[in-house]
């Protein structure tokens, strides 16, 4: 009896063929347009890193101008903070035109101007060379040469090192830290002119927060980063080693930003009222990652799988760790800041 009940007609099949071209018009109408080129190049120049970075930038730059006794609201911070701004978006511009192609087989990358053609090849590379090279010289020319040189090597390690290196070893969490972690010392010497340990502490601060961070992000795209083969803890072949790998180095580097976060405080950079705040904010920061951390651990004793981890009750937490993370960084700067050791404000 197969194939002897006729195909039941669609309402397209039944449609005068006037009326279906009329209705796809109307449609097409309605169809939401593509990006213009001002919302491109926003997502082109990353602009919320780029407000992360001149953040904890300008949190440098005020640290070292308190040190040397002067306000730190000059034309000083706004050139260095402008020549970093430029960089950076240079910098992400030609992270996304090496990442053109991976980015179109993840999810939450596929809509980038570079992915779609939006922005072609060449455009993409002029923009990214000028604006680095540009504010690498505005910096030079308005700060110090240690500055704009910092700066240079920062972008050259982010794009030439870092971006190709995570399609070939899960080193490149670690090597991507590096440049991840320069901005505040950037600002430090943008204000001072040579590097100093308070600078090299505000260092160390960020390069320790980036690894529950990342661990966290990398967890909630690891489908994205695997589909892209990007190597990062969470894609590792081994379902278990995947899992365990990431909470390992969440955990290790939570514990070890309680120590990092007390180093200004030890140096005489801030007073005691920033080493309570700073002990507060980076136990609840372990806190968050332990409990992210839940997810190397199967129930009754079990070893952990990725079945188990993609459970709703594991995906949260890696979600909270996340949204804590952004919390964390900002609030204690902040509070690194309003009791710095210095002249105050003006």
């Amino acid at each position: 009896m197969l194939n002897t009940v006729p195909a039941l007609a669609t309402s397209e099949d039944r449609t005068p063929p006037f009326a279906a071209a009329a209705r796809r018009a109307v449609v097409a109408d309605f169809a939401v347009p593509p990006p213009g080129l001002l919302a491109d190049y926003a997502t082109l120049f990353k602009v919320r890193v780029t407000t992360m970075v001149l953040i904890t930038s300008a949190a440098g730059f005020y640290l070292g101008s308190l040190r040397s006794g002067i306000s730190p609201f000059n034309m000083g911070m706004v050139n260095a903070l402008a020549g970093i701004a430029i960089v950076t978006c240079g910098a992400s511009a030609l992270n996304q035109v090496l990442e053109r192609k991976t980015d179109r087989l993840q999810r939450r990358t596929q809509d980038r101007p570079m992915a779609t053609g939006r922005i072609g090849l060449a455009h993409g590379l002029l923009v990214g060379f000028a604006a680095v090279f540009l504010g690498s010289i505005l910096l030079v020319y308005t700060t110090n040469l240690l500055t704009g040189t910092l700066t240079l090597l920062t972008a050259v390690g982010y794009v030439a090192i870092y971006t190709p290196l995570k399609q070939v070893s899960t080193i490149n969490t670690f090597i991507g830290a590096f440049p991840g972690a320069m901005p505040p010392l950037i600002g430090w010497t943008a204000a001072r002119g040579l590097i100093e340990w308070p600078g090299v502490a505000l260092f160390a601060i960020l390069f320790v927060w980036q690894f529950p961070h990342f661990m966290a992000i990398g967890w909630m795209y690891r489908e994205d980063y695997a589909r892209a083969g990007i190597r990062i803890a969470s894609t590792l072949e081994n379902p278990r080693r995947a899992v365990r790998s990431t909470v390992v180095q969440a955990l290790f580097y939570a514990a070890l930003m309680v120590p990092a976060s007390l180093w200004p405080f030890l140096q005489g950079t801030t007073g005691v009222a920033y080493a309570v705040a700073a002990a507060v904010l980076s136990l609840g920061y372990l806190w968050y990652t332990i409990r992210f951390a839940r997810i190397g651990f199967g129930a009754a004793g079990r070893s952990p799988d990725l079945h188990d981890a993609d459970a709703p009750s594991h995906r949260q937490p890696a979600r909270d760790l996340l949204h804590a993370s952004i919390v964390f960084l900002p609030l204690l700067l902040a509070v690194m800041m309003l009791d710095a050791c210095g002249r105050l404000l003006f």
